[in-house]
């Protein structure tokens, strides 16, 4: 996979992060006022520096095999009002201002709305709007 990473030139604080054997970080994103979890993505150099410059949150899409601009369909950009590393440089964490409230494609606030209850994964928060009405129905579907 490494290979099929775009080769881009980076800021030289870039080099600082320890990118794993695909060329990738996990990028953590966290708002920013409350410190939710809002999810986790992953960059490249190139995705990682667009962030920066552009000062909103842009990730690698593994599944696409390109740059991903988080809300580029669903509207739900991410405002980028900090960005660290943790102390081995190998992950990313993003602050952010979640516009619309909506980070995750299932509709909900956070990616991380289940959690571990007696041995059962339990959904613990609703759903704010129908992915159906952020995305639109694939096509071929009633």
């Amino acid at each position: 996979m490494k290979e099929s990473l775009p080769n881009v030139e980076s800021p030289d604080w870039v080099s600082a992060v320890k990118f794993n054997d695909d060329g990738l970080v996990p990028a953590i994103a966290q708002d920013a006022e409350n410190g939710e979890i809002l999810m986790m993505a992953w960059m490249n150099p190139e995705s990682l520096a667009l962030t920066a410059k552009e000062g909103i949150a842009i990730y690698w899409s593994r599944s696409r095999g390109k740059l991903w601009r988080k809300g580029e369909s669903s509207g739900h950009q991410q405002q980028v009002v900090e960005i660290r590393f943790d102390c081995d440089a190998d992950v990313i964490l993003l602050k952010v201002e979640q516009r619309g409230g909506i980070a995750c494609h299932t509709g909900r606030r956070s990616c991380f709305y289940r959690k571990l209850v007696d041995g059962e994964w339990v959904t613990t928060d609703p759903v704010i709007k129908d992915p159906d009405a952020i995305y639109g129905k694939p096509q071929g579907e009633s």
